[in-house]
């Protein structure tokens, strides 16, 4: 059957198309289906390999990741101070920690040297420090060794006048920590500054170790 002669209408617009046989019209037909979902398919993949990449964390570097901690640590202020016990308990508490220095090469805490975190300090110097900043979903994990600091002259240097009701006598009552760093985590989800994707590991600065 000559489907130009029965469709002219079809065939009118397409002068150029000649008359296929019943069996190479389905065949193109199906050809032309096939080569749509393997299109379909490939774009479909393609997307996919770009969303997947577009999870991937950015490579950060040192000076940024400690740049971005600062930040966090000075917008936070409070922190938690993680020690261990003697039987191994783990002990956390807040406390109103001193801003970072600019390289992060040491971190300074007060407190009253007759509390049980200086027991905790002596015993085992190997601390935890924790800020969180919950509007910008960010926070900072600081592990690193602390010492218990008595010289007048640091504590002159660090101190906090809002503080004189809980020191009456700072020269007996008040007490420095010093916690130098050995890695540091840091995670800011609005800077892009994030886990990767398989185990969720934070981009992390190791620091040399002090002697």
């Amino acid at each position: 059957m000559d489907r130009r002669t029965h469709y002219p209408a079809r065939y009118a617009s397409h002068p150029h198309l000649a008359p296929l046989p019943e069996g190479e019209e389905v065949s193109s037909r199906f050809c032309n289906g096939a080569t749509k979902s393997c299109l379909a398919l490939f774009i479909a993949l393609l997307i996919a390999l770009i969303a997947i990449r577009a999870q991937e964390p950015k490579k950060w570097s040192r000076e940024q990741l400690v740049s971005a901690a600062r930040e966090i640590m000075n917008t936070a202020r409070y922190c938690a101070l993680i020690t261990t016990d003697a039987k191994g308990s783990i002990h956390a508490r807040t406390m109103d920690a001193f801003a970072p220095d600019e390289k992060m090469i040491v971190v300074w805490l007060a407190t009253n040297p007759r509390s049980r975190k200086v027991v905790e300090v002596r015993r085992n110097p190997h601390v935890t420090l924790y800020y969180f900043d919950r509007e910008n979903q960010a926070y900072v994990t600081i592990h690193g060794t602390a010492r218990l600091v008595k010289d007048a002259a640091e504590k002159a240097r660090h101190w906090k006048q809002e503080w004189s009701a809980f020191y009456p006598n700072r020269n007996r009552d008040y007490l420095l920590i010093k916690v130098v760093p050995t890695r540091l985590e840091v995670v800011d989800t609005k800077k892009g500054i994030v886990g990767d994707s398989k185990r969720w590991r934070p981009p992390t600065v190791l620091f040399p170790k002090s002697n």
